[in-house]
């Protein structure tokens, strides 16, 4: 389970603003410490490896322990989140895989696809990766491996 004091960033394009700000939100009202990472608004375009890149900071920097990340389908903010070694983001599109995720592989980012899944499938998934604990164990190794620099 992921504690009310853990700091947990949210980030998105402009695709994923509105469901951004209302899991951003959700949670604020529920005590947690929370930071906006941007953006900032829906109407303007931007460039959502930006957006990524600013949470693989944040996790790097220790500014976060956790992070939610939102573009249109997911898959670009995560492939740009996952550039750091301290990230491990995981697409979601149920609650399922964001079980999994946490409980298997460490997750320390939530994605989401604003434009593949709903309000109420996004915070399902959202509830399911605050309250699911890292299994460890046979996984932990694992999960090492993933964030090794491998030089070619």
């Amino acid at each position: 389970m992921i504690k009310k004091t853990s700091t947990i960033a949210f980030a998105s394009d402009h695709a994923g603003y509105d469901l951004k700000n209302s899991l951003y939100m959700i949670l604020k009202d529920e005590g947690y410490n929370i930071i906006d990472l941007g953006v900032n608004n829906e109407t303007t375009s931007v460039d959502y490896p930006d957006f990524g890149f600013a949470m693989g900071q944040a996790i790097t920097n220790n500014e976060a322990e956790y992070g939610v990340l939102i573009c249109g389908s997911g898959i670009g903010i995560s492939i740009a989140a996952n550039r750091f070694p301290t990230v491990r983001a995981a697409l979601c599109h149920d609650v399922t895989s964001a079980r999994l995720c946490r409980e298997h592989n460490d997750a320390n980012v939530l994605v989401l696809g604003s434009r593949l899944i709903g309000t109420v499938t996004a915070e399902d998934c959202l509830r399911a990766f605050l309250n699911t604990e890292f299994a460890g164990d046979r996984h932990q190794n694992r999960v090492d491996k993933l964030s090794l620099i491998i030089n070619q």
